[in-house]
């Protein structure tokens, strides 16, 4: 079986955040041929066109990881009806400079949670439309909007039985999207 590398950019910068704690969850859900490494976004300096032509060490050990990625799999949070500044800004600076683009046709996955009944609906939708131009093939169904509950994830990490249950048809859509386009 084909083993597959999957980059996950959580977009929060909180340890804790319901988000990461979502990404850490999601992984365990994922079979073998998967392998799922998280790729931190917080150092990362806010993109300036003037640095295209010498991007910075950071910028650039951060595409290296992207670039051989065969999926990425976005795990949102929603601020203010939109995604969080600093995930736009890792979408920006792994898309530049112009025809450098990191994420180029590299199959994506969105999901993510928020204590509101909405769950990152709008989020994802923005979300959706930065990854359209970014030429990023993306999971259309099953949408994962999930509204968090402080038992949605045990302290070992892992979802309840009935969230899980519910997760792992996305899990399961992913891996065959990836298999798909990869």
């Amino acid at each position: 079986m084909k083993q597959y590398r999957v980059a996950v950019v959580v977009g929060s910068l909180r340890e804790q955040s319901y988000n990461r704690r979502l990404a850490q969850a999601l992984v365990t859900l994922f079979p073998a041929h998967i392998q799922c490494e998280f790729i931190s976004i917080g150092s990362l300096p806010l993109y300036n066109q003037d640095a295209d032509p010498h991007p910075s060490p950071v910028v650039s050990a951060f595409k290296q990881q992207i670039e051989p990625a065969d999926g990425v799999i976005f795990v949102t949070a929603e601020y203010n009806r939109s995604i969080p500044g600093v995930l736009k800004n890792a979408l920006d600076q792994g898309s530049r400079p112009w025809g450098q683009n990191s994420w180029d046709n590299k199959p994506a996955g969105v999901i993510g949670t928020s204590p509101g009944a909405m769950g990152t609906a709008m989020a994802q939708q923005h979300l959706r439309n930065v990854l359209a131009f970014l030429n990023m093939p993306t999971l259309n169904q099953p949408e994962m909007y999930l509204q968090w509950h402080d038992d949605m994830i045990d302290a070992n990490g892992r979802f309840n039985e009935k969230t899980g249950s519910f997760v792992q048809k996305w899990v399961d859509a992913y891996t065959a999207f990836l298999a798909q386009h990869g």
